[in-house]
């Protein structure tokens, strides 16, 4: 039985599924892999199926319909916690995280218990990007770090890896945001539950193939996320002062 395992969510991933497989156990040949797998029309499910018949590092939870990000890496964290991985980390199926980049978490995992991988540690990370979508990306985060008094420097990206400890820690159930808020909420309360949390410098790379998920909808759960956290936080620093 391995302690790491690797949850990637998928929708219309089918171009991508058997690659970062390969590239996953390429550097971690260790890992595991859940690809939890939102009832992609493209087939991506049928094909993780294939690969899991194959190889038993590879695993395949199917959701009914597409419920987004936060959903499938909730049922991805159940999951794991049912059997016992120690290390359960989050990675795209796209190749904007790197997987030649896993074995710097685990290493960084000896003193945390939550490992963020930040694109923007000693300068900007960032490959493919165009400039309106880094201004809005830098922009997020110091948002983010402004409102609710977190220290990292890219507290919205989504290449992490959990100690089983801090996920069992968090009542999972009651983790609001879907969308990319999801990131930012599991890690503002791991932080507000006094996990350490440290960063990890990482190259992110625009996806390769398919479309990005990125909408109008996700960008509004955000901010009204965030909001959320910074009545959170100032009740933390009402409390601490009295």
């Amino acid at each position: 039985m391995s302690d790491i395992l690797v949850v990637i969510p998928t929708y219309n991933e089918a171009e991508n599924v058997r690659l970062i497989a390969a590239a996953v156990f390429a550097t971690c040949p260790q890992a595991h892999i859940l690809f939890v797998d939102d009832n992609s029309p493209d087939n991506t499910g049928n094909l993780a199926d294939a690969m899991g018949q194959a190889d038993p590092r590879v695993h395949v939870l199917h959701k009914q319909d597409k419920q987004g990000l936060g959903r499938a890496y909730i049922a991805g964290f159940k999951w794991a916690l049912e059997r016992h991985y120690r290390y359960i980390f989050e990675m795209d199926a796209d190749f904007s995280h790197n997987p030649a980049e896993l074995p710097k978490f685990i290493e960084a995992a000896a003193n945390a218990d939550l490992i963020l991988g930040s694109r923007y540690i000693n300068g900007i990370r960032i490959v493919n990007w165009p400039l309106n979508r880094l201004i809005l990306s830098k922009g997020a985060s110091l948002y983010v770090r402004l409102l609710t008094g977190m220290p990292f420097s890219d507290p919205t990206g989504g290449y992490k890896c959990f100690r089983r400890e801090v996920l069992e820690a968090i009542n999972l159930d009651r983790i609001r945001s879907n969308g990319y808020s999801f990131q930012i909420e599991m890690t503002h309360t791991a932080w507000k539950l006094g996990f350490r949390i440290v960063e990890v410098p990482i190259i992110f790379e625009d996806r390769r193939s398919g479309q990005s998920k990125m909408n109008a909808a996700i960008v509004r759960e955000a901010l009204g996320m965030v909001l959320r956290l910074r009545f959170r936080f100032q009740q933390m620093k009402n409390q601490a002062a009295k």
